[in-house]
């Protein structure tokens, strides 16, 4: 955050000494121009949920599908797994739980708390 609020400090001294307009103007423009770190982690989490989760889980979470059923996987949009703290959540994806493999041999910890926004995110859109 601070790098960032450091970028906008410098762009906002050029954009002043080059055009004398004040810089309100610009920054909101300016903030429409560059892709926001959330929205990438975002497109991330959901690619690497659908690689590595929507087999079992399916695309929206809900878990209907055959391998689901037969393994009577969670409904991730369920307020059962929507309360869950997000330590446990990070946890269960890491380590596994039941049946549900580990993933912190196949995942960064950066795409496993991507993973956790996503599914916080999915839980928020039902």
């Amino acid at each position: 955050m601070r790098n960032i609020q450091h970028y906008f400090l410098n762009i906002r001294t050029f954009l002043t000494r080059l055009s004398g307009v004040p810089v309100m103007i610009f920054l909101p423009l300016m903030l429409l121009c560059f892709p926001l770190t959330a929205h990438a982690g975002e497109a991330a989490g959901a690619a690497t949920f659908k690689a590595k989760c929507a087999m079992c889980h399916g695309a929206d979470g809900a878990g209907k599908t055959p391998m689901g059923a037969k393994l009577n996987i969670p409904d991730l949009l369920s307020p059962e797994v929507q309360k869950k703290p997000d330590t446990t959540l990070v946890e269960i994806i890491a380590k596994g739980k039941n049946k549900m493999p580990e993933f912190a041999s196949k995942l960064t910890p950066d795409q496993i708390a991507q993973l956790k926004d996503y599914i916080r995110e999915i839980g928020k859109k039902h």
